[in-house]
């Protein structure tokens, strides 16, 4: 573990310069695209075929796409969805409604047809982008959005329906150049919608800027990105934050090139990509650190791998994973924790100041973070309270990493805040040397016989055990204590659900935990439900307890 600690050094010296003028499309391609040996994006398919596309073709297809587009009438402000997977095309369309002035808003390809209906009908959303893996849904609730001037279709197959533009034929019919819009650092730039978890979506409008405030993090977490030779992947899903402010557009604004994987993710598919491309930094969700960790114990005597960083974030990476990283990849794990709203605010950078296992990290140069009370206050060293982000950092300069607002909901937008403190809706607490220990979302924690209960530490210690390979804990309603521990157990490989199980699982957490942390109760499911970001929806799983109790009082 790194004995160095530059974190005060790092924070004092940071100030932040942001221009009044900020283009997300001159930052990540305009200014790189007079290097025509300089890679964009690698994109490999489930079939292993590559392709190869450099700065200077980014810039051509962005300029054609964007003169498409505003002969469509797309202009200043205008929502444009974007329902792509880790392809070439879903970085030129970013890049396209960036250079307008318009507005991105990335999709996911897993929403089914409400889903997406919701989001493009409350957005406004003029035009979607989408290829053969979402169009179909696309395609189911065309009709409620009336909005919807065009729907541009990449690798579809079959005839067109109305109102339908092949991306081939737009970019080739293309008059270029458009006008490019002189974008202010405030002006909005990406709309994602919040995963839901604890209530209907919500728009979070972001600026321009945004990318800015999100670039301390990244750099640190992936321990001084980027150097000679580095070269970028992750499986997170450039739909959400994590993958797009986490991953596409850092990797781009630092000239750097970066996979794109189109498949689905499996452990040994992680381990052939990393040897295959020379991954160098990569962001992977704890979920899929467990399960890699689960499929190859010792990765090392089997791939020949170049990391030198990796980052995490989703949920807590727990012990376990964080030794395995260390001692089977080579790579201290830095944890980062953040949202859509105020991205990449707290994290470990190893190699300028230790990470402690089990710990978020500590505030990012250039964020000002502490944890408040109900009231809005900081509370005192150990105490729980929620992690919050004031607008100000520690030299009194503007934090540019907040979001605009929510979408048309400024009343949720007012409730976000205490003050100039952004709330999180995530507990912890925090050290006497600022490191900030996870304690579980606000409405996750619960209490049971009078003991208050973070789902994280126990979920953690289930997946220390060879048969664990993820877990979920949630309150089972009791009619005596109030609630008991329930865990909701994933099996790895090889083992099988039985009584005797459940009591070997029960007591390695007794041996480890305190006594009245121990699950009461052991369900073992096939899949924990999770978002499409990576965090298990612990959610559903309260408000089936809740049911099954609710039935049986029936």
């Amino acid at each position: 573990m790194s004995s160095i600690d530059r974190y005060e050094a790092l924070h004092r010296a940071w100030r932040w310069q942001v221009p009044e003028h900020f283009s997300i499309y001159e930052a990540c391609c305009l200014r790189w695209a007079g290097d025509p040996a300089r890679t964009a994006l690698i994109v490999e398919d489930e079939t292993g075929r590559c392709e190869r596309h450099a700065y200077p073709e980014l810039r051509e297809q962005a300029e054609c796409l964007a003169a498409a587009l505003h002969a469509l009438g797309v202009g200043f402000g205008d929502r444009v969805g974007i329902i792509l997977p880790q392809r070439f095309e879903t970085a030129v369309a970013h890049m396209a409604i960036y250079r307008l002035g318009a507005v991105a808003m990335p999709l996911s390809i897993l929403f089914g047809p409400d889903a997406l209906e919701y989001r493009l009908q409350d957005s406004g959303a003029v035009v979607a982008i989408v290829d053969g893996a979402a169009c179909e849904a696309l395609r189911a609730v065309r009709d409620q959005c009336p909005g919807l001037r065009a729907l541009v279709t990449i690798d579809v197959t079959g005839s067109r329906h109305d109102n339908e533009l092949e991306w081939r034929q737009l970019l080739a019919g293309a008059r270029p150049p458009a006008p490019t819009v002189e974008t202010r650092a405030i002006d909005p730039a990406v709309l994602i919608y919040t995963s839901g978890t604890t209530g209907p979506p919500k728009g979070a409008l972001m600026p321009h800027q945004a990318l800015l405030g999100n670039l301390p993090g990244f750099v640190a977490s992936q321990n001084g990105f980027p150097r000679e030779g580095d070269v970028f992947w992750s499986p997170a899903d450039w739909a959400w934050t994590g993958g797009l402010m986490d991953v596409l557009l850092p990797s781009l604004y630092c000239g750097q090139p970066l996979v794109g994987y189109r498949g689905r993710f499996s452990a040994e598919r992680a381990f052939e990509l990393l040897e295959r491309h020379g991954i160098t930094n990569t962001f992977l969700f704890p979920t899929a650190l467990k399960a890699m960790m689960k499929a190859v114990s010792w990765p090392r005597e089997r791939y020949d791998l170049r990391l030198r960083a990796i980052m995490s974030a989703g949920e807590a990476v727990g012990d376990a994973v964080f030794e395995w990283c260390r001692s089977a990849l080579g790579v201290t794990v830095n944890e980062m924790f953040g949202q859509t709203e105020i991205n990449y605010i707290v994290g470990n950078s190893h190699e300028d100041w230790p990470a402690r296992p089990g710990s978020m990290g500590r505030a990012y140069p250039g964020h000002r973070v502490a944890v408040i009370d109900e009231a809005g206050a900081p509370v005192g060293v150990g105490e729980l309270g929620e992690v919050a982000v004031h607008r100000r950092d520690r030299h009194g300069d503007l934090d540019p990493v907040f979001f605009l607002g929510y979408w048309k909901n400024e009343a949720a937008t007012a409730r976000k805040f205490s003050g100039d403190w952004c709330r999180t809706g995530d507990l912890a607490v925090c050290d006497a040397e600022g490191y900030l220990w996870y304690k579980g979302r606000a409405d996750d924690v619960f209490k049971a016989a009078g003991y208050r209960i973070g789902p994280s530490e126990v979920e953690n210690c289930l997946v220390k055990h060879p048969a664990v390979a993820n877990a979920a804990v949630v309150p089972k309603p009791d009619p005596e204590r109030g609630a008991v521990v329930k865990a909701y157990v994933v099996l790895a490989a090889g083992f099988e659900p039985s009584d005797e199980l459940v009591e070997v699982l029960q007591q390695h957490v007794r041996g480890q935990l305190a006594p009245y942390e121990y699950p009461k109760e052991i369900e073992f499911i096939d899949a924990l439900p999770m978002t499409t970001t990576g965090k298990v929806q612990r959610r559903i799983l309260r408000l089936q307890e809740e049911a099954r109790a609710a039935g049986r009082k029936e």
